[in-house]
């Protein structure tokens, strides 16, 4: 894994700071999110619910469009933090989302200062990934 202690603490700084302006009014759980792009820049997300489940956006697919939108395509990691008991874990479809942009690390994070950080491919060990050939199954 690439990604140094002292940028996984400032990307959990970054989520930290996100979750002051989710929009929890149903589940009541702030999450923060933090992707890095290749060229080291930060962007953030938090995430935004809506009276209809389904149109509530997560703060992984946040931070993600926010870069996406920013013209990124390149990133080396992502890390999420929420106010739980146990490290964040993202969702299949937020998985889904990163290997679409083949981030290769994701940092989970709660309150209390636990840290999980695995790779993608061990979250997601059956996505449709992207390479040269196109879509294949499989995080390799």
């Amino acid at each position: 894994m690439n990604l140094t202690e002292p940028v996984i603490d400032t990307m959990i700084k970054h989520a930290l700071d996100a979750i002051k302006n989710a929009y929890v009014p149903y589940g009541k759980i702030g999450v923060g999110a933090c992707v890095l792009a290749s060229d080291g820049t930060f962007y953030t997300g938090c995430n935004i619910e809506n009276t209809i489940g389904k149109l509530s956006v997560s703060a992984e697919e946040v931070a993600m469009y926010r870069a996406i939108a920013d013209g990124k395509r390149d990133f080396d990691g992502l890390a999420v933090i929420a106010d739980m008991q146990h490290p964040f874990i993202p969702n299949g479809a937020v998985c889904q989302v990163l290997a679409e942009f083949k981030v290769p690390e994701v940092v989970m994070a709660d309150m209390g200062g636990n840290i999980e950080h695995v790779e993608l491919k061990d979250l997601l060990p059956y996505g449709i990934y992207i390479n040269e050939n196109g879509p294949y199954v499989g995080g390799e």
